[in-house]
């Protein structure tokens, strides 16, 4: 795990989040690490750590969280933030940073790979005839390899101002 440096750290970012009205109050974190031993992502990938995120979060480390691939391995089940003594809204902070990484065009590729498989079919995964012969075998009904009704609402939701459109929460 690489080293926090301080000396690159953005002041701006703090005050940034904690402007957000649902978000205030993450400087209130006592690193008591009850985020990190609840997170079942935490658990199988060791790189991966809530306690860190808002250390990060707290030095400024804007350039490390946004461009890294950290806050892209949440599962967003909400443990960390349901467990925290202190109230900290780990979860909806992790989300925030994700959506200020979109912004800024920081985007991993396998996001970006099922935004695209998105658009084209509806769907992140593609149904084949092999998936529709097992269903079959099983009893259930064959599905379409293209969800049109996804792929409608999506194209919708392109055509609206940005302003309009929902955040990754």
């Amino acid at each position: 795990m690489k080293r926090i440096n301080v000396r690159e750290s953005e002041p701006g970012l703090i005050e940034e989040i904690d402007s957000v009205e649902f978000l205030s109050g993450f400087r209130g974190c006592l690193a008591c690490g009850t985020c990190s031993a609840g997170c079942p992502v935490h658990r199988v990938t060791a790189s991966y750590d809530p306690i860190r995120i808002m250390r990060m979060l707290v030095l400024g480390l804007r350039e490390e969280l946004l461009k890294g691939d950290m806050i892209w391995l949440c599962s967003d089940c909400y443990t960390c933030q349901e467990n925290c003594p202190m109230g900290i809204k780990i979860t909806d902070t992790i989300n925030h940073l994700k959506n200020l990484a979109i912004t800024e065009a920081n985007v991993p590729l396998g996001v970006s790979t099922q935004e695209k498989l998105l658009k084209d079919q509806g769907k992140i995964y593609v149904i084949d005839e092999f998936d529709n012969k097992k269903r079959s075998k099983a009893g259930l009904p064959p599905l379409p390899a293209i969800a049109e009704e996804a792929k409608t609402l999506l194209a919708k939701r392109e055509g609206r101002p940005k302003r309009e459109q929902r955040d990754v929460r």
